[in-house]
């Protein structure tokens, strides 16, 4: 099974960095991961529908077109990491099909993006920043698996 994130700019704190090393050093003792960074749409501030479209058509590029596709939404739906690792594990017995994972930047994403989405997941119902969120996403995949292989790591 292969994760592709799509993730508009860059992780700029060195803890970020290090957390996200971890969680991919770990995860990729199971599964093949992939971390696209593309650069944050430059252009003004009140031109953010500009941004987020040109942004958006960039992502849509990079988006395999037979993966399961879930998108990172603050009005998405909320899951559990149980209830993540049961799709996580559906899709493994069942369809195969690679999972490509989305964060957009600091004003979120093109609505183009989120139609292509098979699943508009959210994290939390607070706000955070898209770096953050990469490196929350990366530890839940992380704990999906362990869920999966009953490892202790998830403590149920």
């Amino acid at each position: 099974m292969k994760f592709r994130l799509v993730c508009v700019g860059r992780l700029s704190e060195d803890w970020l960095k290090q957390g996200v090393a971890e969680y991919l050093k770990r995860l990729q003792r199971h599964y093949t991961v992939e971390i696209v960074e593309m650069k944050e749409e430059q252009g003004q501030q009140k031109d953010v529908a500009g941004l987020l479209r040109r942004e958006g058509a960039r992502i849509l590029e990079r988006i395999p077109a037979d993966a399961l596709v879930i998108v990172l939404d603050e009005r998405g739906k909320l899951l559990g990491s149980e209830e993540l690792a049961a799709r996580l594990e559906d899709e493994m017995l069942h369809g195969g099909r690679d999972w490509c994972l989305v964060i957009g930047g600091p004003y979120g994403l093109d609505s183009a993006v989120r139609q292509r989405a098979d699943l508009l997941l959210s994290l939390s119902k607070m706000t955070l920043t898209h770096q953050m969120a990469r490196l929350l996403l990366l530890e839940q995949i992380y704990r999906s698996g362990t869920i999966i292989r009953n490892e202790p790591y998830h403590n149920r």
